[in-house]
């Protein structure tokens, strides 16, 4: 599954407004923001890169003001973590991923569980961008930008879905990536504190899991921040499956 996710994380990035490709790594840019979350890059699978490779791949980031940063399955290309390390790169994190296949997805069965919607109005994007970044505690600030970047990952063959709040807003929601090399991405799950422990995150997760399903992904992947989130995930389907690394260059 390593080579999968890691291929779907190359076939991603080259989907940026802006794509640079430099010494087995290919480097994801979004003008429209400077956040190391948006603008990252990611190894070939079996990349061996050389010291020239990695000074080449930090004057990417340093010609455009970028923080050099790289997200990626280290089992994939061994020798990308220590040649990074050697050239002054500290890891972040190490996060496991867990992935849902259509055999093990699990959909909520509960009648009176919250009602998951596709969103298609300007208002509605801007309820979910300013939502989720409530529900990160605003280290992800709510933009233009990324309102922008919501409607293109729906418009681009992806999804968004959300839970709509009593006054009309958004409890809670996410996205998913359009599907590549037969898997697809669900990231950013978030719900508002007021709302939580109401099955939004877990009725938002399945929804868009089955609707990549529907758009023909064998699998859909993800990561998680906690035991807690874990469980909710697992709830609906998804199981462990390998580890990623995130790994910046300070200064």
């Amino acid at each position: 599954m390593d080579t999968l996710v890691q291929n779907f994380a190359v076939a991603n990035l080259r989907r940026r407004p802006e794509v640079v490709e430099t010494g087995g790594f290919v480097v994801g840019i979004d003008p429209g923001t400077t956040s190391p979350y948006i603008n990252y890059a990611t190894p070939l699978p079996g990349t061996r890169p050389t010291e020239a490779d990695v000074a080449a791949l930090i004057a990417v980031f340093r010609e455009r003001g970028l923080k050099p940063r790289l997200e990626f399955a280290p089992n994939t290309a061994p020798e990308v973590a220590p040649a990074l390390l050697a050239a002054g790169f500290t890891v972040e994190e190490t996060h496991e991923y867990l992935v849902c296949t259509p055999e093990t997805l699990t959909l909520p069965t509960a009648a009176d569980g919250p009602t998951v919607e596709i969103p298609s109005q300007d208002e509605e994007f801007a309820a979910i961008d300013a939502a989720l970044a409530e529900s990160f505690g605003g280290a992800f600030a709510h933009s233009p930008e990324g309102i922008a970047r919501l409607r293109r990952t729906q418009q681009n063959g992806g999804a968004v879905r959300f839970v709509r709040a009593p006054d009309g807003s958004c409890a809670g929601g996410a996205s998913c990536s359009a599907p590549a090399v037969g898997t697809s991405e669900l990231a950013g799950v978030g719900t508002r504190p007021e709302f939580r422990r109401q099955g939004i995150a877990g009725a938002v997760t399945a929804a868009l899991t089955e609707a990549m399903f529907a758009q023909g992904a064998e699998s859909v992947w993800l990561e998680y921040s906690g035991d807690g989130s874990r469980r909710v995930y697992e709830g609906v389907g998804f199981r462990p499956a390998g580890t990623r690394l995130y790994i910046s260059l300070e200064g």
